[in-house]
């Protein structure tokens, strides 16, 4: 592998380490937290049908998340810089790989849940202020309606954007009181609800939820559907999908290594202090679900809101206002979070030559701002779009893939570069990072077989890089442009 020299570079500005600990683990929790704990739990207990796998699925997908945090630490000790998991398939295996997951980061992944997190955040605020309701459409040109939900979602990511290029202290400041305030709101939910449960006329919703035991199902009007054969495995996968969604994006820190201090010790640090707290956040909300709602409530609630309707019988008819508001607090934190992070990918691509020049450029307050603003235009479009929902189903499948390929990286760099400094080891190793790879491997081999719909389809997203890859490594070399080890 060959480097160039880069002495010609297009900024005379370098990142500022000025995220500490604190910081870095927010981030974490932040960008993790969004909307899913109060939502995908009806479709998961659909597919499972008891209480007991419901918190089986919730616990795995824990496992599997802070197996594959623990095992980053060791790569963000030997890569303490920004780009995180694009540096690191990089490093392991080759830049195309490298490419292929940052072409998938940007095209869908971060853009993608960027856009999502925003619409959440305005169909919450339509709760408290009507007139932001997705059904008011301020924008009817035919085939191209825009509604003021997709405008609010727009606005807010603008704005976030706008405070993220003005330097990283803003979006410090907003990402920790954020996301403190959600982690002490979703305490207080779970507190009142497990209170609710204690009373009288709720002890018996625990017993009836948990008397099906171990018994796997589809949980239909009240009546659960036995699986046969292989089809038990294929619904725990196809379930996990949910969770798994819910429990992402805990790599976002990883983006911004070369802004947080002592990023040997902190990265690591924040990944497991951040998915601990975030598993037992989640187990414990699903916990208090089944503490109040019955089985079937849980899965029949109306869109799949368990949330609202958890926090309606906590607090009566205030419930829906109170879980709004957190909700807004949840993805307005979380979107803050996707923004400030995803940017440094494509900064590092842009170094490489692999995405648009002006990406790799930082402006006067050490952030790379031209990269944050395309991040913002393509998260804006796809907002208009509609189609964000599709994408972030089609790509969950391929986030697993590039984990896998992240985490046999470890094993790759221990033999291929055994002289790297590694301020941290990956926790288990070689036992837990196996493990992780296993049963990751196999909720991907369940889910091409039992969810086609969504997994081959994210698949031709990725290879659709290739040629792409190679158009863009043709023209960086004949442009001749300051990169870092692109063959």
């Amino acid at each position: 592998m060959s480097s160039i020299n880069t002495s010609s570079s297009t900024t005379t500005h370098e990142f500022k380490q000025s995220l500490g600990l604190l910081d870095a683990t927010m981030i974490v929790v932040g960008s993790m937290i969004g909307s899913g704990i109060f939502i995908v739990s009806a479709d998961i207990t659909r597919s499972v049908g008891s209480a007991v796998w419901l918190i089986l699925v919730w616990i795995l997908t824990g496992v599997l998340t802070l197996t594959a945090a623990l095992s980053y630490g060791e790569l963000s000790g030997m890569y303490p810089k920004a780009g995180g998991q694009y540096v690191y398939l990089k490093e392991a295996f080759n830049p195309l790989v490298g490419f292929l997951f940052g072409w998938s980061f940007f095209a869908v992944i971060q853009a993608g849940s960027i856009a999502a997190v925003g619409v959440a955040f305005a169909k919450f605020t339509a709760y408290i202020f009507p007139a932001l309701s997705e059904r008011r459409i301020i924008l009817d040109a035919g085939a191209i309606q825009v509604s003021a939900a997709q405008l609010t979602s727009i606005l807010l990511i603008v704005a976030l954007t706008w405070i993220n290029s003005r330097g990283v202290k803003g979006g410090k400041w907003i990402q920790t009181t954020f996301t403190l305030a959600k982690i002490i709101a979703l305490a207080g939910l779970v507190i009142f609800g497990f209170l609710l449960a204690a009373s009288p006329n709720y002890r018996d919703v625990a017993a009836a939820n948990w008397s099906a035991g171990f018994r796997l199902g589809q949980l239909d009007a009240g009546q659960l559907l036995p699986y046969t054969g292989m089809a038990a495995l294929g619904a725990i996968a196809g379930s996990m999908v949910g969770s798994l969604f819910s429990s992402d994006s805990w790599n976002n820190v990883t983006f911004i290594a070369g802004e947080i201090k002592r990023p040997q010790r902190n990265i690591g640090l924040s990944l497991f202090l951040g998915t601990l707290i975030v598993t037992i956040i989640y187990v414990a909300a699903n916990l208090m679900y089944i503490s109040v709602m019955p089985m079937q409530a849980i899965a029949s609630a109306e869109n799949d809101r368990v949330g609202v309707a958890a926090s309606q019988l906590i607090f009566g008819a205030r419930g829906t206002i109170i879980i709004a508001v957190l909700l807004m607090i949840s993805t307005f934190g979380c979107n803050n979070g996707l923004i400030l992070s995803g940017a440094r990918v494509y900064y590092t691509m842009a170094r490489d030559g692999l995405f648009f020049r002006q990406a790799g450029v930082l402006n006067k307050r050490a952030v790379p701002a031209k990269a944050l603003w395309m991040q913002c235009l393509w998260a804006s479009l796809l907002c208009l779009s509609g189609k964000y929902g599709e994408l972030l189903d089609y790509v969950i499948f391929v986030v697993l893939i590039f984990y896998i390929l992240t985490i046999i990286g470890i094993f790759r760099l221990r033999k291929s570069k055994p002289y790297l400094p590694r301020p941290y080891r990956a926790f288990g190793y070689p036992v837990l990072p196996a493990i992780y790879i296993v049963l990751a491997s196999c909720i991907c081999l369940l889910l091409l077989i039992y969810k086609p719909k969504y997994t081959w389809p994210g698949l031709g997203i990725v290879l659709a890089g290739i040629p792409l890859y190679h158009f863009l490594r043709g023209r960086a070399i004949s442009t001749r442009r300051p990169r870092y080890d692109i063959d």
